[in-house]
């Protein structure tokens, strides 16, 4: 029988009787008609609402603790809150490859007071109404819990004994973790923006210095991690340096953060660290002769050159990256909203794109290379910002009988920047994108907390939205043309990643082809 009737050839009579059979199978009634599935009332584990009288504006509020930690916080006014540490150190203040890596892998597992095992830790959290999250980069780390109002004080205290009481056992987690290790190096690194990633580093900065050294864990350096490399990296940069912690806290407020900050964070204390005692007397047997700062951060110079790395890549597509380093610094550089505000204006993405709005559809590389050349599989705008050096480039993917052309477009761009000034109408867009896309991420509670965690980290402080959005207001077009000319004075960086890279240009052409700005002059390392 043709239950739905598809062929609308059922008689009413026919409809009504498979309805009656519906009915004796499937019951739409409640087992107690008299029992009510919705109450008025508010369940006893949700804290009440404010009168909106007592409200306030939310504001950041930020104070320094005795021994150096900084909290920062600002209210919601949700049930919800996302509370958490971060720091200021990652995969560059390594002294063996791969610890920030697999300190990643380890977070929220074991404590050496309250939970025998992470699976503990999980169904703790989970009683709670919390998640978490935790993230290492190059230069710093996060700790993250998303946590039901009412149980952010045990939120806290369970922070505390996963980032300063880790058991990190050696026989079950640190083992298991080095297996998702080994596993991520053969199926993530195969991924080839990961290699476009690592290799922009390697090529800008050189290996040899901190900002070029691999961010993921190469599968040649797991079997030199165990437990006591990861305390040691805990001990040198987080719990003898406070005065690199921040505590953040979206959706609390600040005194109740203040104090759950001081009781589980305020005991520990600065302790100075001179760089030699961070290097393996096994690969350094004789003392530098030059002076050795306390920093753990030593700058790194940029260099540009050259990096190819041959791989499989899907569709068989080769990915071109060409980068330049912008004049004034990384992070601390003035320059650092026009720079976004460039990047959003060149914008671009796939040559597939379902559209709609803040997709970028009418930045210049959508325009220019994607809808005009059928042979680019991506054109994509990037930055990349660190402490001491900030970089600008243009991703590029094709066939590799292309991969030249892709190149040389490129380049055009790159170049163009720094000939002619933008239109006003693309500067009018890029602004208004940029803003748009700042404001709607800072409505997520996650994002704010992040926000704020980083800023302080980085500057001390956080900049409010007007005032960020007036420095969107005030970039100019020759703002943008003098990043790029100032970016011109430097070799470029150059990478490529595919299975074929025999029609990608050499490094000394394509430096060549920047020699109208001065660049180009180094050889590349």
């Amino acid at each position: 029988i043709d239950r739905f009737d598809d062929a609308n050839q059922l008689s009413h009579s026919q409809i009504q009787t498979l309805r009656h059979q519906q009915k004796q199978h499937i019951s739409t009634k409640l087992h107690n008609p008299h029992q009510k599935y919705i109450s008025l009332q508010v369940p006893s584990s949700i804290p009440p609402n404010l009168p909106a009288s007592s409200l306030t504006v939310p504001q950041t509020h930020i104070t320094t603790l005795p021994n150096g930690i900084r909290v920062v916080s600002r209210e919601t006014y949700g049930q919800v809150s996302s509370i958490g540490l971060l720091a200021d150190f990652g995969s560059r203040h390594e002294t063996r490859l791969g610890t920030a890596h697999l300190l990643e892998l380890l977070a929220f597992q074991s404590t050496q007071t309250s939970y025998q095992t992470g699976h503990q830790v999980q169904q703790q959290l989970q009683d709670w109404g919390a998640t978490s999250f935790a993230n290492s980069g190059r230069e710093q780390s996060l700790w993250c819990l998303d946590i039901l109002r009412p149980n952010v004080a045990k939120g806290m205290q369970l922070l505390k004994e996963v980032i300063l009481q880790p058991a990190f056992t050696q026989q079950h987690e640190i083992a298991l973790c080095k297996e998702t290790l080994y596993f991520q190096a053969e199926n993530d690194m195969a991924i080839p923006e990961i290699q476009l990633s690592e290799a922009l580093q390697a090529a800008a900065y050189g290996t040899d210095q901190q900002l070029g050294k691999p961010h993921f864990c190469p599968p040649e350096a797991i079997p030199d991690l165990n437990r006591e490399t990861v305390i040691d990296f805990l001990q040198t940069n987080l719990w003898n340096n406070p005065k690199g912690i921040v505590i953040a806290g979206a959706g609390i407020g600040h005194q109740e953060l203040l104090d759950l900050a001081n009781q589980h964070f305020g005991h520990l204390k600065q302790h100075q660290t001179s760089l030699w005692s961070l290097l393996s007397l096994k690969d350094n047997p004789k003392p530098p002769s030059t002076n050795v700062t306390n920093d753990r951060t030593v700058p790194s110079v940029y260099r540009g050159g050259d990096s190819r790395r041959q791989m499989e890549s899907p569709g068989g597509m080769t990915k071109i990256a060409l980068a330049l380093e912008l004049n004034g610094g990384g992070w601390h550089n003035d320059d650092l909203v026009p720079t976004c505000v460039l990047q959003t204006l060149l914008g671009g993405g796939n040559s597939f794109s379902a559209g709609g709005p803040g997709k970028g559809m009418y930045s210049r590389l959508y325009r220019q290379i994607l809808n005009k050349y059928y042979w680019a599989e991506s054109a994509e705008a990037f930055s990349v910002f660190q402490n001491e050096s900030g970089l600008l480039g243009i991703t590029g993917s094709s066939k590799p009988n292309k991969s030249r052309d892709v190149t040389r477009v490129i380049t055009e761009h790159l170049l163009r920047l720094a000939a002619d000034p933008v239109s006003d109408e693309e500067l009018d867009r890029a602004r208004n994108m940029i803003k748009c896309n700042v404001l709607t991420q800072l409505e997520s509670r996650l994002v704010l907390f992040e926000d704020m965690g980083r800023q302080v980290l980085t500057y001390g402080k956080q900049e409010d939205t007007t005032t960020m959005c007036e420095k969107i207001d005030a970039v100019t077009k020759e703002d943008l043309q003098r990043i790029a000319q100032g970016a011109m004075s430097k070799p470029p960086t150059l990478v490529a990643v595919g299975g074929d890279l025999s029609n990608v240009p050499a490094y000394d052409e394509v430096a060549g082809w920047f020699d109208c700005y001065g660049s180009g002059s180094g050889s590349g390392k």
